[in-house]
C-alpha cells in the first residue's frame, strides 16, 4: 500500500491563500459599511396614515435621508397591531435597506399571543429608541374619584366596584390598568371598547369610572373642562402636564410606564450598519425642528446604543409578560 505523507507545515501557498481569506473577510463588514446605503431605504411600520407613528416615521424618513444619501419611503403596513409591519422587516433581507418604525405595543405581542411568525425581540437589530410617551389616567370632572388615591381606595373597600375603559383586551392601556390593581393590591373592573374613542365617550356618559389613554385623545376633553387628569404613568411628572401628580406619587412604587417609538433593522444585519444608522439617527434627533414636532405629538425625544433599545424592549416584555399572566388575560 502506498502512504502519502502530508507535509506537518502549511505551504507558503496555502498560508498566503489563508491570509488572502481571511483578510476580505475582514474587510467585507468595513467595505459594506462604505458602500451603504446602495439604493432606497424602506421604512415600514404598523399603523395608519396619519396617525402618531406614521408623523414620526415621516419626520425621521426626511431627515435620515439626508444624511444617508438615499431616499428614505415611508411604507404603511396597518393591521394587527403593528405585527404585518413588523412579521415583513423580520422577514425581509438584513442589508440595512428596510427598516421599521416600532412602537410599545410591539412588548405586549409575544406575550399576548398564542404563537407569531416572527419573535418579537430576537428577529430584529435595536437600532435606537427615538422618544417615549407617558400614558395619562383620566376621570369626569363630576367624578367621584379625582386622584389616584381614591381610586385605590374605594377598590379596596369594594374589589371590582371601580371600573376602567380600554380600546381592547390586551391594549396597552388595559394592561397599564392591570399592572397598577397589581402593583396596589386591588382589584378594578376592566371594561373593553372597540376604540379608544369610544372608551372615552363612555367615560363621559357615566358608563366608567375611569379610562387609561394617550395624552392627545385626552386633551380636548380636558382643555373642554369635562374631564381630570388624575395621574400620569410615568415614573415622574410630565413636562406636558406640569400638574398633574405620576403615578407615584400616590405610594404605587415601581411604577414607571411609558409608550416609546424606536428603529429597529431585521436580524443579521451587519453591525457596521446597524452603528451608521444609530449615529445617522442620533445627529437627526438633536436636530431643533425634530425635537420641536416630536416634542408636540406629546413625546420625550431620547436616542440610545443599540444595547440599551434591546435591553428596554426584553425589560418590557417580562414586565407585560407577569401582567397578563398575573390578570389571566386570555391569549389571542
Amino acid at each position: 500500500m502506498t502512504m502519502t505523507t502530508l507535509p506537518t507545515q502549511p505551504s507558503r501557498r496555502v498560508l498566503l491563500r489563508v491570509a488572502g481569506a481571511t483578510g476580505l473577510a475582514c474587510m467585507a463588514p468595513m467595505a459594506l459599511s462604505q458602500d451603504y446605503p446602495a439604493r432606497t431605504i424602506n421604512l415600514l411600520h404598523g399603523f395608519a396614515p396619519g396617525g402618531n407613528t406614521d408623523v414620526i416615521a415621516r419626520l425621521l424618513a426626511g431627515e435620515l435621508a439626508k444624511g444617508l444619501g438615499q431616499a428614505t419611503v415611508v411604507d404603511s403596513k396597518p393591521g394587527a397591531g403593528g405585527n404585518i409591519a413588523a412579521n415583513m422587516v423580520a422577514k425581509a433581507v438584513p442589508d440595512g435597506h428596510t427598516l421599521l418604525v416600532v412602537t410599545g405595543g410591539h412588548a405586549t405581542t409575544g406575550p399576548l399571543h398564542k404563537s407569531l411568525p416572527f419573535r418579537p425581540i430576537e428577529d430584529f437589530e435595536w437600532i435606537s429608541l427615538v422618544t417615549t410617551f407617558p400614558f395619562v389616567f383620566v376621570a369626569r370632572s363630576n367624578g367621584k374619584y379625582q386622584n389616584i388615591a381614591a381610586l385605590v381606595a374605594a377598590a379596596k373597600a369594594s374589589p371590582g366596584s371601580v371600573s376602567f375603559g380600554t380600546p381592547g383586551i390586551g391594549a396597552t392601556p388595559h394592561l397599564i390598568g392591570e399592572l397598577l390593581g397589581s402593583l396596589a393590591r386591588v382589584q378594578f373592573l376592566h371594561v373593553p371598547y372597540k376604540g379608544e374613542s369610544a372608551a372615552i365617550t363612555a367615560l363621559l356618559g357615566g358608563e366608567i369610572d375611569f379610562v387609561v389613554t394617550a395624552p392627545a385623545a385626552a386633551l380636548p376633553h380636558i382643555k373642554s373642562g369635562r374631564m381630570s387628569a388624575i395621574a400620569v404613568s410615568g415614573g415622574t411628572r410630565w413636562r406636558g402636564m406640569p400638574d398633574v401628580p405620576a403615578v407615584q406619587e400616590a405610594g404605587i412604587a415601581d411604577f414607571d410606564v411609558k409608550s416609546w417609538a424606536a428603529l429597529a433593522a431585521p436580524a443579521g444585519t451587519p453591525r457596521a450598519v446597524v452603528m451608521r444608522l444609530n449615529a445617522e439617527l442620533q445627529k437627526v434627533l438633536k436636530l431643533p425642528q425634530v425635537r420641536s414636532q416630536l416634542e408636540a405629538i406629546g413625546g420625550d425625544v431620547q436616542g440610545s446604543s443599540p444595547e440599551e433599545m434591546r435591553a428596554r424592549m426584553a425589560a418590557d416584555v417580562q414586565r407585560w409578560t407577569r401582567v397578563i399572566r398575573d390578570a389571566n388575560i386570555p391569549l389571542i
